[in-house]
């Protein structure tokens, strides 16, 4: 889930998701003060978008990964409210599967496990090259939550099940092409 922060302005008008962007079980994008970060998890949740109440979203599948010889299918948050909802709420995550979180621009980008019901491990990606890995994050069952991310800008995340990354033998600096089923996202 992506965990961002939005001036107060926004939030109260109800604008605060249009320009925000999203990701992990939830990324964090800091400008403003703690007072004023909002989760954008709990205002999600009432979205349509392939949404069950607190099953967390299931959304198609519209790219594959070769990861350590293995074919992953992911799901890809593209909006900045799915990218938001991210994995939050989700009780599994098959060995095959993953989410995938594009940004139009690179940039650095926290990810935070609120609302996580399972470990994730998080691919930091510039390209397709492999900048980071965050091995089995931890659901954040209490804030303030930690945050996960490098200090260098990515232009792609890919949330695989806790674990599932040291499994498949990835490792920074390795290249994770990802075709796209249909359209760029």
């Amino acid at each position: 889930m992506l965990r961002a922060s939005i001036p107060k302005a926004l939030v109260s008008t109800g604008l605060g998701m249009v320009g925000v962007l999203c990701v992990s079980c939830s990324p964090l994008l800091s400008s403003v003060s703690t007072a004023q970060s909002l989760s954008l998890g709990t205002a999600v949740s009432q979205s349509p978008i392939g949404t069950q109440e607190h099953g967390g979203q299931m959304l198609p599948i519209t790219a594959k990964a070769k990861i350590g010889g293995e074919l992953i299918q992911l799901e890809v948050a593209k909006t900045p409210q799915q990218q938001a909802l991210g994995l939050m709420y989700r009780t599994d995550l098959a060995d095959d599967r993953g989410m995938l979180f594009p940004f139009a621009q690179p940039r650095v980008v926290g990810f935070w496990m609120k609302n996580c019901k399972i470990p994730l491990d998080m691919i930091f990606l510039r390209g397709d090259v492999v900048k980071a890995i965050q091995v089995n994050a931890l659901p954040c069952e209490q804030e303030p939550c930690p945050t996960y991310g490098p200090d260098v800008p990515v232009d792609r995340v890919i949330e695989l099940r806790g674990g599932r990354s040291q499994e498949l033998g990835l490792k920074v600096g390795d290249r994770i092409p990802i075709n796209f089923l249909n359209s760029q996202p």
